[in-house]
């Protein structure tokens, strides 16, 4: 008898202390910032040969 009472009142003590959620839409709408600066370089490496034929007049 004394286990079940126990148990009756641990069951209460740890019900009592369980968190509550509650989910409510924000007062203000969600405002997105999409400023974003994109930066970006490109580096082309040519061979010496291919640069030299590139120089040349007569390839084009």
């Amino acid at each position: 008898m004394n286990t079940l009472w126990l148990l009756c009142a641990s069951s209460l003590l740890i019900s009592a202390c369980s968190p509550t959620v509650k989910i409510a839409p924000p007062d203000k709408p969600i405002e997105i910032n999409l400023n974003v600066k994109i930066e970006h370089e490109i580096i082309i490496r040519i061979d010496k040969e291919l640069d030299i034929l590139l120089e040349d007049d007569e390839l084009f």
